[in-house]
């Protein structure tokens, strides 16, 4: 057993060994969020605007018809959504438990853009106005769903929810260094 002593001695050295942490250590810590900031306002307020990174969103949407096929046509036509919320979770928690804070950030920030893009879909439920993959040789995920829930009516406070939610996912995001410890 450690007496007491050897206890405050051992707790002595491990503080003289400690990096003190500067002005310019606390910045670093930020500047994921100083990044991630501008891009999460920039995709909320010119939300329905396609891009880039859309491109890659739409490929696993539709991959996600893939993986859930087997499980019904409301699960399979659900799955698009899905997988597009399982992916960036899996990444985010995946440096989470590695504790890789900026890798956390980034992948919070694919997830509430992909919210975003989730937002749009649904609020074109009833109007139907996306082009969608297959023109009109295909349905709409949302216009489905939601009828079949007997919400159809209300697309636009779905999309707007999903809005939010990628709104506060940006929120945790940006404020992820007060959230963790180095």
């Amino acid at each position: 057993m450690h007496t007491e002593q050897e206890n405050n001695s051992e707790s002595e050295l491990s503080l003289k060994k400690a990096k003190q942490s500067t002005g310019l250590d606390v910045f670093k810590r930020w500047i994921p969020s100083i990044i991630i900031l501008p891009l999460a306002t920039y995709w909320v307020i010119n939300r329905g605007e396609f891009g880039l990174l859309d491109n890659i969103d739409l490929v696993i949407h539709e991959a996600g018809h893939f993986f859930f096929m087997l499980f019904g046509k409301f699960i399979y036509t659900l799955g698009g959504t899905l997988m597009q919320i399982i992916l960036p979770s899996i990444i985010a928690t995946y440096f989470l438990r590695n504790n890789y804070r900026t890798g956390v950030q980034f992948g919070l920030l694919w997830l509430g853009q992909n919210f975003i893009n989730i937002s749009v879909y649904a609020a074109d439920a009833q109007a139907r106005k996306l082009p969608l993959l297959g023109g009109n040789k295909v349905y709409h995920d949302w216009h489905y769903l939601l009828g079949e829930v007997g919400i159809l009516q209300y697309d636009y406070i779905v999309g707007y929810t999903f809005l939010g939610i990628s709104i506060i996912v940006f929120i945790v995001a940006v404020i992820m260094p007060l959230l963790t410890h180095d």
